[in-house]
């Protein structure tokens, strides 16, 4: 099996599990969990049935792949990885409405047609969902004592989430932050999600604490990896394949790696800050930033921590492969190599 059939195995069964988690419980509450199926590509803008992109759904494929390497059933987790993809959207949901989204997945946002109150409580109810998924892990049999383990970490991670997001607004307004500020924001809001999918899997598999802990290590390092990989694309990225407007980070001031490299370079970095401390950009300063990035050779120093991160993500796996069912080992080792190859 290939990564690509293991997603063709997988998905199936985390989407009927979410599916069922977001079926309307009756006619009156329907339209609560049609903003939710709208943001889950399920429908279309007028709430009629769609096919619409719906994500990578890395995270939940991340769960299944290490619940199997580490010696388990992956169908019987399938119940949690679909609560680390509710929780993921969930996210989404509430970052566009902060961020001030118009677009995700090439579609307009759920708060730009639905309102931002309607929006919000929606993901308020995706939350929760992802919570309730993880109890019904004890109908397909894993013992009781795995699934307040695999809980317990769910909502750490949950709360490690909301710290990176607070630390990412808050750098929107601070030009002193550093880039040991941007990792510590960076293991919440991206790495804490991608750390959590694969320890999750091999809680739910029975692992030992120190395998189920070089699980987690892998997905943080992978985690790292992919936040800086979007910040490349959130400045760099080809808009037709991020689906989100070209250079937008910058437009928003967004304090992403790169930036962080320019504003610490001692020609470059006074010029840029003058710039940030400035009125809110419009498109016709993005070229003089790009030019300003190029010159600090931001580029290239946060490919090399891309590197850095896929080193430790490759020694985490190392420490587990003697243990590890050999085909599911080998497919993590692909989806970080496919993870460095994408674009958007």
């Amino acid at each position: 099996m290939n990564l690509t059939d293991a997603f063709s195995a997988y998905l199936p069964l985390i989407e009927a599990e979410m599916r069922a988690l977001l079926a309307p419980p009756d006619a009156a509450a329907a339209g609560h969990y049609e903003i939710m199926q709208y943001h889950l590509g399920w429908l279309d803008p007028a709430l009629r049935p769609a096919q619409a992109p719906t994500g990578k759904r890395i995270r939940p494929v991340l769960c299944l792949l290490a619940c199997a390497a580490a010696g388990g059933d992956p169908r019987l987790a399938a119940p949690a990885a679909a609560g680390l993809e509710l929780l993921h959207n969930f996210s989404l949901l509430h970052d566009d409405i902060e961020d001030n989204s118009a677009t995700r997945r090439h579609r307009p946002t759920a708060w730009t047609l639905f309102g931002m109150p309607i929006a919000c409580n929606a993901g308020d109810g995706m939350f929760s969902l992802a919570h309730l998924a993880f109890l019904r892990l004890a109908g397909h049999g894993i013992p009781a004592e795995r699934i307040v383990a695999a809980l317990q970490r769910f909502d750490e991670t949950c709360l490690a989430l909301t710290e990176g997001q607070f630390l990412d607004m808050a750098f929107e307004k601070q030009l002193d932050v550093t880039p040991a500020d941007y990792f510590r924001m960076i293991a919440g809001k991206t790495g804490a999600l991608l750390a959590a999918a694969p320890e999750i899997g091999a809680l739910i598999a029975g692992a030992a604490s120190e395998t189920a802990a070089a699980y987690r290590h892998y997905g943080a390092a992978l985690g790292r990896a992919f936040q800086l990989q979007d910040d490349i694309l959130g400045i760099w990225g080809d808009e037709a394949e991020t689906g989100k407007s070209a250079a937008s980070d910058i437009l928003s001031k967004k304090k992403s790696l790169p930036v962080l490299y320019a504003l610490g370079h001692p020609t470059v970095g006074p010029r840029l800050a003058r710039r940030y401390a400035g009125s809110a950009f419009t498109a016709a300063d993005v070229p003089a930033v790009l030019a300003l990035l190029d010159e600090a050779d931001a580029q290239r120093q946060v490919m090399a921590e891309v590197q850095r991160a896929t080193d430790e993500a490759q020694a985490a796996l190392a420490q587990v492969r003697a243990a590890a069912a050999p085909d599911a080992w080998a497919l993590l080792v692909e989806l970080l190599s496919a993870l460095l190859a994408r674009r958007s």
